[in-house]
């Protein structure tokens, strides 16, 4: 199962800097101005990684005299799309060494846990990498997107502000490669997560989590059930005691002939002898 995970992660790390990290589009433009001489009809704009498209500019013509001018495009996007491949960069090289560490030193990394628990922390921590780094790389992408519009590109044009100027976009830059950079971020942001688990499992963390996890008490049980329980057993005072119970047969009970007998005929003596 490691040596699986290992090897798909490393294969979506490889998708997300390469499709990110090679890319180079192009859009153009064309601009027909009034005297048909000095228009330009394939202006073609090239950009690229890392995006700084502030430094990329293209020359467009005045439509005054054959003049032309350096316009720059807009926007610098460098930092979101480098941290985004240099994660994914990273996480292709410790896959590498995790997937060489589960075929070679297995008993090495499974030692007192230690090599494990290493693992979980820096899966721990590569997974939080791709979801900071694919979300800034998505909106950066957005941003990038807006920045090399034809339509939004051509507004920078002074010659085309002019009316009698017609300007317009010939083809779009093709961004299909960076969308999907975007989803083998998020694809190795999941992947990520559901290793840990399985890194987890190995840091022997759980035999001690249920080491320390405490029992729920039984449910005392419910008064119909005490007789079962034990409390339906006989009282050994009820034989002895019973209540109140005098034994009058022995202790003074009346007798056939209507007089007192043992102890209790003394008492109506006494007063006969007193009358």
């Amino acid at each position: 199962m490691f040596a699986v995970s290992s090897t798909l992660l490393t294969i979506f790390a490889i998708f997300a800097f390469s499709t990110c990290g090679s890319y180079s589009g192009m859009f153009k433009m064309s601009v027909e101005c009034k005297n048909r001489s000095d228009s330009d009809l394939g202006i073609e704009v090239e950009f690229e990684y890392p995006f700084r498209l502030h430094q990329v500019y293209f020359d467009a013509p005045t439509c005054k005299e054959g003049n032309r001018e350096r316009v720059f495009l807009v926007g610098d996007y460098s930092s979101s799309a480098e941290f985004f491949v240099t994660i994914a960069v990273f996480s292709f090289l410790y896959s590498m060494a995790a997937l060489a560490a589960y075929c070679f030193v297995l008993e090495k990394y499974r030692e007192n846990n230690k090599g494990a628990q290493i693992d979980f922390v820096v899966t721990a921590v590569f997974a939080f990498m791709w979801l900071v780094s694919s979300c800034a790389w998505a909106k950066a992408l957005s941003d990038v997107k807006t920045a090399t519009d034809p339509e939004r590109v051509i507004t920078l044009i002074e010659a085309c502000e002019e009316q009698e100027n017609l300007c317009k976009e010939v083809h779009d830059p093709k961004v299909s490669g960076l969308n999907t950079s975007v989803a083998f971020g998020f694809i190795n942001l999941i992947l990520w997560l559901g290793n840990l688990w399985f890194v987890f499992k190995e840091t022997g963390w759980m035999a001690a989590f249920g080491g320390t996890h405490v029992p729920s008490q039984e449910k005392q049980p419910a008064p119909d059930s005490f007789g079962q329980e034990g409390y339906g057993q006989q009282d050994p005072y009820a034989g002895t005691q019973g209540g109140y119970q005098p034994e009058y047969g022995q202790q003074g009970g009346y007798n056939e002939d209507g007089g007192y007998n043992q102890g209790y005929d003394q008492q109506p003596t006494s007063y006969s002898n007193q009358m």
